[in-house]
């Protein structure tokens, strides 16, 4: 599947959002945005997406499949699925990560760490801006002994790199840029466009201003 047709999906399932005022985590503003929300109640596009994100690896050395949350746990459980599906025996974990403390460090809970040291673990994530939460998954899956194979991403928005991820490398369905702008040049703010309240973080925006 090209990067045309991945994007042609997410469109079908109301997950590209374009024309509009979107205010990013960022703090700044853009007419577009991958609302991957919208594509995780549909679960055949998601398996579908997984697959692809699958593929980029040999089934039999991968041992577990890790993401941070919230989207990675969706990601990782049907990525390590279409994985096990392709193994001649066997089974590919899924694990997350959760974010704790002040330094919102990506910490593997519930037992999860347990399932990290001397396994072949891929990474994997939805949309990657600046890769800060990917990177911590990494710092903490190789502060625990864990062989990082790749990172998987359904979309990397900020032309992030293998070299700005540890050295790791970086498997994307689609690289997409965005052009975003400060508030204060927001053209659209300007032109008094109202902001979108249901992606992003519109809603926080629009109640603190």
């Amino acid at each position: 599947m090209s990067t045309d047709e991945v994007m042609s999906l997410l469109g079908e399932v109301g997950a590209l959002v374009t024309g509009s005022h979107i205010v990013y985590t960022s703090g700044r503003h853009g007419s577009a945005y991958i609302n991957k929300d919208a594509l995780y109640v549909h679960t055949e596009a998601t398996s579908r997406i997984c697959e692809l994100m699958a593929g980029s690896y040999d089934p039999d050395q991968v041992d577990v499949v890790a993401g941070p949350t919230i989207g990675g746990v969706v990601l990782s459980q049907w990525v390590a699925y279409h994985l096990t599906r392709k193994r001649k025996s066997g089974e590919t974990l899924a694990v997350y990560a959760e974010e704790e403390g002040p330094d919102r460090l990506r910490i593997f809970k519930r037992g999860y760490d347990a399932h990290i040291k001397g396994k072949n673990i891929v990474i994997v994530e939805d949309v990657v801006t600046t890769g800060g939460s990917v990177l911590k998954v990494v710092d903490t899956v190789r502060a625990l002994s864990g062989n990082i194979l790749g990172v998987s991403i359904l979309c990397n928005r900020g032309g992030v790199t293998g070299e700005a991820m540890g050295g790791v490398p970086i498997n994307a369905l689609t690289s997409v840029t965005l052009d975003s702008y400060a508030e204060e040049d927001c053209l659209l703010c300007k032109e008094g466009v109202p902001i979108n309240m249901n992606v992003g973080k519109g809603k926080s925006f629009v109640k603190k201003a």
